[in-house]
C-alpha cells in the first residue's frame, strides 16, 4: 500500500514539477522579450515573478518530504501558487503581445 501512495505522490510531484518547468520558460521568453522591447515595468513584474517561482520550487521541495499529515495541504498549496504565477504570466504574455 506504501509503494502505490509513494507511486501516486511521485506522479503528482512530477506534474507540478513540470508545470512549474514550463512556466519558468515562459517568463524566461517574456523576460527577453521585455528587454528587447525595453518594457521596464514588465521587467520589474517579471523580477517579481521569478522570486515567486522561487518560492514554488522551494514549496515544491517541502510537499516532497512532507508526511500524510501534511501533504495534502502542501499540495494544495503549491498547486495555488502555480495557478496564481501561470495567471500573472498569461497576463504579463498579453502585455507585451499588444506592445
Amino acid at each position: 500500500m506504501s509503494t502505490e501512495i509513494d507511486m501516486t505522490k511521485k506522479a503528482i510531484y512530477d506534474k507540478i514539477e513540470s508545470q512549474i518547468t514550463a512556466v519558468q520558460a515562459k517568463l524566461e521568453t517574456l523576460k527577453a522579450k521585455a528587454e528587447r522591447a525595453k518594457a521596464n515595468a514588465e521587467l520589474k513584474v517579471i523580477a517579481d515573478l521569478l522570486t515567486k517561482k522561487q518560492v514554488i520550487d522551494h514549496r515544491l521541495s517541502e510537499l516532497k518530504k512532507s508526511g500524510e499529515t501534511t501533504y495534502q495541504q502542501a499540495k494544495t498549496d503549491v498547486e495555488s501558487r502555480i495557478a496564481e504565477l501561470d495567471k500573472s504570466v498569461k497576463a504579463i504574455e498579453a502585455k507585451l503581445k499588444g506592445a
